[in-house]
């Protein structure tokens, strides 16, 4: 499996913050923090790619945001936000290394952070940054490969992942007070406790499970359910609203068949 990750930006204290309160971002801290996190991503087995393309956007170390990643291609992400429009460009041609591109283009917006596959299956969140034109763009995109979309309204979040991931097993673990429940009728969820809402944010390398070190409790939780977790800390992208599957786009080595035309 290939991470791409991105270096923190020197202007990481400038990104844009919508449902955290200011706060003082260490820079060179959150780089001692990237620096961990890749080499857990290697200790997991991924293949780790470090990027510095985008490094005078605030946000560009929350590469997930920027694409979508499938077995058959890569769908790259309409920014919901002004200023993080600039960081596309530059990761077409990573990407592209990787897998063939779609784009969502303006007036839809979308960003990887509201999109979370299980199976054939993609749950897209209706967010701030995720609009339903992106929703529907996405839609006609990815049915052709035989996925489908269930659309799930975000309201207390800035995307679908923040409150809402999978567990390898399958089951959700979510935030209830941040996602719209009811779209997820049918699903097994658990949920995070109340004193770690951030904490439903869980980036998954096969059956493992990297979560934030300050989620003490989550951890605790999905070690009783014989999850195989891997702590690390990430104090301070949580200021930048930010979590553990921001940080990195996830490419399985081996796309499978394709099954679009």
């Amino acid at each position: 499996m290939i991470a791409v990750t991105h270096l923190p930006s020197p202007n990481l204290q400038a990104c844009e913050k919508t449902y955290v309160p200011a706060a003082s971002i260490d820079v060179a801290q959150a780089r001692v923090q990237h620096a961990a996190y890749c080499r857990l991503l290697a200790e997991l087995g991924c293949e780790v790619l470090v990027l510095d393309c985008n490094e005078l956007h605030a946000d560009s170390t929350f590469v997930e945001d920027t694409a979508v990643i499938l077995d058959e291609l890569a769908v790259l992400a309409s920014m919901g936000t002004v200023s993080r429009r600039p960081e596309t460009d530059p990761m077409r041609s990573i990407l592209s290394r990787f897998r063939p591109l779609e784009t969502i283009h303006l007036p839809a917006t979308l960003e990887g952070g509201d999109v979370l596959r299980v199976g054939r299956l993609l749950l897209v969140g209706c967010s701030r940054r995720t609009n339903r034109t992106g929703i529907e763009a996405l839609k006609g995109i990815v049915g052709r490969f035989g996925y489908e979309i269930l659309p799930v309204p975000v309201h207390g979040c800035l995307h679908l992942k923040t409150a809402c991931t999978a567990l390898p097993d399958g089951r959700l673990i979510v935030n209830p007070n941040w996602i719209e429940l009811t779209a997820l009728s049918g699903w097994e969820v658990l949920a995070v406790a109340d004193s770690e809402p951030w904490a439903a944010n869980l980036c998954l390398v096969g059956e493992s499970i990297i979560l934030p070190a300050e989620h003490e409790a989550t951890a605790e939780m999905l070690r009783n359910l014989g999850a195989k977790i891997y702590p690390v800390p990430l104090s301070e992208f949580a200021k930048a609203e930010g979590g553990a599957t921001c940080l990195s786009l996830l490419i399985p080595d081996s796309p499978a068949k394709t099954e679009g035309p």
